[in-house]
């Protein structure tokens, strides 16, 4: 998906929060945020999607069950900025392989959005949601193959739980 395709969805969600209708919201790719290290005032999600990668070098393409993002979100003044970085991975069959972006189904995308909005109305908006919403690290049961730790960006910055379960 695109960065356009990322604010559409982003953009079509934050309209259905519960909340003070001044407030604008924005949403852009980031990838210099770095997870656990947080901007005071900011606030951190973690979360992953099924994703699809393309290797730039063989034109191999591969499937992860747990593609990690990062989320940094702060509100103030009527102004919420939401940064994101996709964590990526690289190809395992080539030599010097470059981290590679990932691609996200639209419906994985609406997914990963929708559990933003539920973290924005906890961190910024101040909301109980209950049980559901306690943590800042989202480590649901995953789908797709195993996962492999020795190509994944995540891994090396000792960020993914999907290392430390058995498939």
């Amino acid at each position: 998906m695109t960065n356009q395709e990322w604010i559409r969805i982003f953009q079509s969600k934050v309209k259905n929060l519960k909340r003070n209708k001044r407030d604008r919201w924005r949403i852009e790719m980031d990838d210099s945020i770095k997870a656990d290290n947080v901007k005071l005032g900011w606030h951190q999600y973690i979360s992953g999607a099924f994703g699809r990668f393309k290797c730039s070098k063989c034109n191999r393409s591969w499937s992860s069950g747990r593609v990690n993002v990062v989320f940094h979100m702060h509100l103030s003044s009527g102004q919420g900025m939401v940064k994101v970085r996709c964590l990526r991975q690289e190809c395992r069959q080539c030599d010097g392989a470059l981290m590679e972006e990932a691609s996200f189904d639209e419906e994985k995308l609406q997914v990963l959005l929708e559990k933003l909005m539920e973290k924005i109305r906890v961190k910024c908006y101040h909301e109980n949601l209950g049980k559901r919403n306690r943590r800042d690290f989202d480590d649901e049961d995953d789908e797709g193959p195993p996962h492999e730790s020795a190509h994944c960006e995540a891994c090396s910055m000792g960020l993914c739980t999907k290392r430390f379960k058995a498939r």
